[in-house]
């Protein structure tokens, strides 16, 4: 007798299940699809009958503007100053800043440029998107994207390159900097050791004072007792 209840229910649920599903299919065919409306629109929750599901990559559901997504820098407009790197928690961004000997350029807000960008690198991968990154830049050139889908089967590949200059750029502008900061040592070393040397010689040209033959001696005077008064 259980089996055959057993079968009874197994049917009548599997019924259900067609009958619900058949209902949806219904709808969707019957009601309007639902469309791609963002977030922010007030109609995005009420949006309860028709086709869901979307066909992408071919559609997409839109983004908000303020989202925290994929990492983007304007490398024409990075003054290199390092902030970014400094404040990421986990370490994702990786700047390689040589030294130019006058301002090589201008960002778009006017600020002057007085370092080469050899290398600048955002690990993805390891990227938090907590976007402080974008909040201390004083140029505002890193910004978040609406890139959301960029996975790959490679880790390697999660690394974005965003400098533009090639590697004997990068050793010529290294073998200056060396040079600039060999040549300022060297003068500072000069410059260091120049005051010595001639002070020392205009010692040795002047001749010392003769000391005194004999020390005057100090006569100290008592001062006269006064006469003791008649009684």
């Amino acid at each position: 007798m259980s089996y055959l209840q057993n079968i009874l229910i197994a049917a009548r649920t599997l019924w259900e299940g067609m009958r619900l599903t058949g209902k949806h299919l219904r709808d969707a065919i019957r009601k309007p699809r639902q469309g791609t409306l963002p977030v922010s629109d007030v109609q995005y929750f009420h949006q309860e009958q028709g086709i869901v599901t979307l066909q992408y990559p071919k559609e997409q559901l839109p983004v908000p503007d303020n989202g925290r997504y994929k990492l983007h820098n304007e490398i024409e407009d990075c003054i290199v100053c390092d902030k970014c790197a400094k404040i990421c928690p986990v370490n994702c961004i990786d700047i390689e800043a040589i030294k130019a000997p006058e301002p090589i350029g201008t960002a778009s807000d006017g600020t002057p440029i007085r370092l080469y960008a050899a290398k600048f690198d955002i690990d993805m991968a390891k990227c938090c998107f907590c976007g402080l990154c974008t909040t201390v830049c004083p140029t505002e050139c890193l910004t978040m994207t609406p890139e959301y889908d960029f996975s790959v089967f490679n880790l390697e590949e999660m690394n974005f390159k965003f400098s533009n200059m090639s590697e004997e750029e990068v050793a010529l502008r290294r073998a200056e900097a060396a040079e600039r900061e060999a040549a300022k040592a060297a003068a500072k070393q000069l410059a260091a050791t120049e005051p010595k040397t001639t002070e020392t010689a205009t010692e040795s040209n002047t001749a010392p004072a003769p000391k005194p033959a004999v020390k005057p001696k100090l006569v100290m005077k008592k001062p006269p007792v006064p006469p003791p008064a008649e009684s």
